[in-house]
């Protein structure tokens, strides 16, 4: 075994991804499975799942190395099921990349309604978060299985989004979180940390950062005069810092948000 597969490989783990049935979290999933380890989508759209599944599977060369089950995630009873289901699938599960997450609408503070403002804090704090690590790190525990988590911020996190209010908050919390479940997770040789991505193109932002002809909306042209590197991200620059964070490399690292944003962060006048 060579140096970078000794430190990099995450061969003979397993990795469950949720959300994986979208943009963003596929790509890491295929990233994953690419660096060796069996991947087991999660999401509530079987048919987005199966048909990120063949693609994983074609593009690492072992289907058998990809599987997927449906899940709802904001029912515990679902998670539950789930996660019976997934270490049946593969004997254990090491990995749990919490990436499901979403938004609803956006406006002016003064028009929030907040059946939308609850129900985005749920989607991304609860299934996307809170939930999920629950259930696997009781798994955990129990097993005496030294697992490790990523959580999916934001750049909304940092520094909120004009009439993005529910999301920037819930995503603010998920950074608060992966922190908090950092510090008592440890003590079982639980890792927790998190990315935060910048300004990515997928299914629920694409008509506010790109017109018809993909071309930048005026928004996107906002988004892109405050990025250093001057582009929208890529889904796959996504997966070397999953990589590492899942990885024995990253052993001594816990309750880190690492931001992929082009420089976003850094910009100034």
């Amino acid at each position: 075994m060579s140096y970078l597969d000794k430190k990099f490989s995450l061969s003979g783990k397993t990795a469950i991804v949720t959300g994986g049935g979208g943009t963003l979290c596929s790509a890491i999933a295929e990233g994953f499975a690419c660096a060796g380890a069996n991947v087991i989508l999660w999401d509530i759209r079987p048919d987005a799942m199966k048909q990120k599944a063949q693609i994983i599977a074609k593009v690492c060369g072992d289907k058998s190395k990809v599987s997927f089950v449906e899940v709802n995630l904001m029912e515990e009873d679902s998670i539950a099921r789930a996660l019976e289901k997934s270490v049946k699938i593969y004997g254990s599960v090491e990995i749990l990349l919490n990436g499901a997450g979403g938004n609803r609408g956006k406006g002016p503070l003064v028009d929030v309604k907040p059946e939308d403002f609850e129900f985005v804090w749920k989607l991304n704090l609860l299934a996307g978060c809170i939930l999920p690590t629950k259930h696997v790190a009781k798994y955990w525990i129990d097993n005496k299985i030294k697992g490790n988590i990523i959580n999916i911020a934001s750049m909304a996190g940092f520094n909120p989004l004009s009439g993005i209010w529910a999301y920037s908050s819930a995503k603010a919390a998920v950074m608060n979180q992966t922190m908090g479940h950092a510090k008592e997770l440890a003590l079982y040789g639980i890792r927790v940390n998190a990315i935060a991505p910048g300004f990515f193109i997928a299914d629920q932002n694409r008509k506010l950062l790109l017109n018809d002809n993909d071309t930048p909306t005026q928004r996107g042209k906002d988004v892109l005069a405050k990025t250093p590197m001057g582009e929208f991200g890529l889904p796959e620059y996504l997966t070397g810092a999953t990589i590492f964070l899942a990885s024995d490399a990253a052993e001594f690292v816990t309750g880190v948000i690492l931001p992929i944003d082009g420089g976003y962060l850094c910009d100034n006048i």
